[in-house]
């Protein structure tokens, strides 16, 4: 049982990180931290159930950060840009028409 945790918090963490690191958008990179939540779970569970603090530990910190990232990727709504604010001088203030 603890080699199949082992084993699932290792490749979710694999997957979750090429998932962030490919940067596809908002919404896959927040799934990918959902992975990681996946990933960081179970190695609580396997640090918890093999007695090895540090791993549970770091991972328990990673989890939070983790939390973190699927809120600014899944849950919070971004503000709307103002298109305007980016354009151009030129397209924003136009030469006044001549004759």
């Amino acid at each position: 049982m603890l080699e199949i945790v082992k084993w699932a918090a290792s490749i979710s963490g694999m997957v979750a990180a090429f998932a962030v690191a490919a940067d596809l958008g908002r919404r896959i990179t927040g799934w990918g931290f959902v992975l990681f939540l996946l990933s960081s779970a179970a190695w609580i569970t396997a640090g918890l159930l093999d007695a090895e603090p540090a791993l549970s530990t770091q991972n328990a910190v990673l989890f939070v950060i983790n939390a973190v990232g699927v809120y600014r990727y899944l849950i919070r709504k971004m503000p709307t840009r103002d298109v305007s604010a980016t354009a151009p001088a030129a397209a924003r203030h136009p030469p006044a028409a001549s004759g």
